[in-house]
């Protein structure tokens, strides 16, 4: 019962904002095919993608898969990534999978935003890397607080998709793709392994017209990890996201499209006092229909799901150290289960 609620869930996590489209799509093919945009100054990237273009027409949302193998053929350190999206890209979500026996061939641009196929085949797909804007770069801590530098450790070769979060607010029509690049540490580095840990609230359900409705989650976390990072991840009927430690505030937003995020290096990293994590999404269901529907998420219970459009998602996003590998909790009704 565990795994295959494992599977739907995550399905339903890759297919954020998605559904089906008319849109035309260009997908170059290949192993992470294309030229990156420019390359970075002062070293050579260890992994090097370029999806696909999508062309949006004036005033669509699509969320479009981009699958690929990593183009390392070595295990990597990575410590560094920097990341670029063409205008009208919400987020993008690199998810790897070295479990994956099958995925659709290197190349494919799909339309469907099911990014979750991955996950049958050899377990969950693993949340590697996340950006909401235009030109990130993140620097993994250069210290543990030991000497040690951070690292995500990357097999090679290792089947991956990226979801590509698309909105069209022009008047017309868009390319757009990704240019993502991985930096690593030169081979034999002493390191400590940091990974992603997230949780999402699938016992969602905000009445019609509700306003300051509030959701949360607690789930346990590995006794004395450190974070240093933290963020939230929402749609449109959020109005404030906040993650605590208990009665302590550690990240809070407003802004559901771009919540930022709290950062910490050495010798500040977070670490949470009870071994637990909190999270909460206070929504509005009160937003105004589109123009042409008659009714819409106002008029309705929205529940958790994958539509960026139609239901809701409450999630708390983070990195942590030491790690041995990601962790992804979920809250269903008064559990969390660790996936």
């Amino acid at each position: 019962m565990r795994r295959l609620f494992a599977l739907a869930l995550v399905s339903s996590l890759a297919a954020c904002g998605g559904g089906s489209s008319n849109s035309d799509v260009d997908a170059s093919g290949g192993s992470g095919s294309g030229t990156p945009d420019a390359p970075a100054s002062g070293a050579t990237p260890a992994i090097a993608v370029v999806s696909g273009d999508a062309t949006l027409q004036p005033g669509e949302e699509i969320t479009y898969c981009y699958y690929f193998h990593t183009s390392n053929t070595s295990e990597v350190l990575i410590n560094k990534w920097v990341s670029d999206m063409q205008p009208g890209s919400h987020h993008a979500i690199l998810f790897l999978n070295p479990g994956a026996t099958s995925q659709p061939a290197d190349g494919t641009l799909d339309p469907s935003g099911n990014c979750g196929g991955l996950s049958s085949q050899g377990g969950a797909s693993v949340w590697t890397y996340a950006t909401q804007t235009v030109h990130q770069e993140v620097d993994l801590p250069g210290d543990d607080g030991n000497g040690k530098p951070l690292a995500q450790k990357i097999a090679p070769n290792t089947p991956a998709v990226l979801q590509l979060h698309y909105l069209n607010a022009t008047d017309n029509p868009l390319k757009a793709h990704i240019d993502l690049k991985a930096f690593a540490l030169p081979a034999g580095t002493a390191y400590t392994q940091t990974d992603a840990y997230v949780t999402y609230n699938q016992s969602i359900s905000i009445p019609p017209g509700a306003v300051g409705k509030v959701v949360t989650g607690t789930c346990p976390l590995p006794a004395g990890v450190k974070f240093w990072n933290m963020s939230t991840h929402s749609h449109k009927q959020s109005v404030a996201t906040a993650v605590d430690d208990g009665a302590t505030p550690i990240f809070q937003a407003t802004d559901w499209e771009h919540p930022g995020a709290m950062s910490w290096s050495n010798p500040t990293f977070y670490t949470f006092t009870n071994n637990s994590l909190t999270w909460s999404c206070t929504y509005d269901n009160n937003l105004p229909c589109a123009a042409g529907e008659t009714t819409c998420n106002k008029d309705k219970t929205v529940v958790s799901g994958p539509s960026a459009s139609k239901n809701e998602m409450c999630m708390a996003t983070g990195y942590f150290f030491p790690s041995t590998g990601p962790k992804f909790e979920v809250q269903y009704g008064d559990q969390c289960i660790a996936l």
